[in-house]
């Protein structure tokens, strides 16, 4: 992750990608233009990274231009097309080739159509490194395009967020969703993670989402989603991650405007953190941190068969169902253990105590984050 100015970005297009792009646009239009003598003008300010890797890559002669054109405010491509740099020499009769570093709305390339009006041209081809699909709204054929890429902002080689990232030489996409703390809360059963989490999220302003809560929502609204996993649990199988994951996924869309999300029985799977890694990256976002409440074992089994007094659970008053409880927590989230502390995010955290000291333990390692 990198900051330009005020907005954070994410690592979108690695240099290598960007190589292998530039060097398949140089060998298709080479293909296409035989032993002819092109006339290559890039876009300035942003085509300068391209025309330079390009031209080095080009197999053949040819001659290379600029025009310098301005287009863009801040993340936002503009109306208004100004032509600071024009062209200054005859290309009567040659085949010109437009190199872009990207093109979006295609209103620069509406200017430049306009430019080559009345220069009595060949041919003007139009080739483009990056080639936003979903953002062009022009009818003008774009004859070569490296890549094609969603429409998001993107800095680096050669384009910028308000002068700074055009020296970096790999992309990076805007990461849209700014600010946000996301954890996943795990302890054992009888740990008091459900008190904790109610704790945290009116703390910290944060939307605890509860996988059992949200399987109990889906079925009893009978969503398409509760459909299908009430099929699978009918027939006494697992409900598929997938069916969890876009449950999950749902809830997230339905808090967009959250600070951040407490994910409260998911992931219990190397596979389902592995999902719930990639949904929060869709969504620019990230799990923070693993928040482990860590409770010896008879403790755990004191506070449980206490509960069962008033619960009404059944598995809250063997003490042989309770231990296997508890051993089947420890054998998933060892596994979990392991593979947020490879990314530094695992946090175990003493559980024992009364409630508002664990809170203020719990706190002190949010408050790092």
């Amino acid at each position: 992750m990198i900051k330009l100015h005020d907005l954070y970005f994410k690592p979108f297009i690695s240099e290598q990608e960007i190589d292998t792009a530039v060097q398949n646009m140089s060998d298709a239009i080479a293909k296409d233009l035989g032993d002819e003598m092109p006339v290559f003008i890039g876009i300035l300010n942003g085509s300068f990274m391209l025309v330079s890797d390009f031209v080095k890559k080009y197999p053949k002669p040819c001659e290379v231009t600029f025009i310098k054109l301005a287009s863009y405010e801040g993340v936002k491509s503009t109306e208004d097309i100004q032509r600071l740099i024009g062209l200054t020499q005859d290309l009567s009769g040659r085949t010109v080739v437009i190199l872009e570093d990207i093109i979006d709305s295609g209103n620069t390339l509406e200017e430049v159509h306009r430019i080559f009006e009345n220069e009595n041209v060949k041919q003007l081809l139009i080739a483009t490194l990056f080639y936003k699909p979903e953002a062009y709204n022009k009818d003008f054929k774009l004859h070569y395009v490296g890549m094609e890429i969603p429409n998001k902002f993107i800095v680096g080689y050669g384009l910028d967020y308000d002068g700074l990232g055009r020296d970096l030489p790999e992309v990076y996409q805007l990461k849209t969703t700014q600010h946000m703390t996301n954890l996943v809360l795990f302890g054992p059963p009888g740990a008091g993670k459900g008190t904790q989490a109610n704790f945290l999220k009116e703390k910290y302003d944060l939307v605890h989402i509860s996988t059992g809560d949200v399987f109990r929502y889906n079925i009893k609204n009978e969503t398409a989603l509760g459909i299908l996993a009430k099929s699978f649990m009918d027939k006494g199988q697992l409900v598929p991650d997938q069916v969890t994951i876009d449950m999950l996924n749902k809830e997230v869309e339905r808090n967009t405007g959250a600070n951040g999300f407490i994910f409260d029985g998911f992931p219990r799977t190397y596979a389902q953190a592995e999902a719930l890694d990639k949904l929060m990256d869709d969504k620019d976002s990230q799990i923070n941190a693993m928040v482990a409440l860590e409770v010896d074992d008879e403790v755990l089994v004191k506070r449980l068969l206490e509960r069962g007094k008033t619960s009404g659970r059944a598995d809250d008053a063997d003490e042989s169902i309770i231990r296997n409880r508890i051993k089947e927590y420890y054998t998933k989230t060892a596994i979990l253990k392991d593979y947020y502390a490879k990314q530094n995010k695992y946090y175990g955290v003493n559980g024992v105590g009364n409630i508002e000291d664990i809170t203020v333990r719990l706190s002190a390692v949010i408050d790092k984050l």
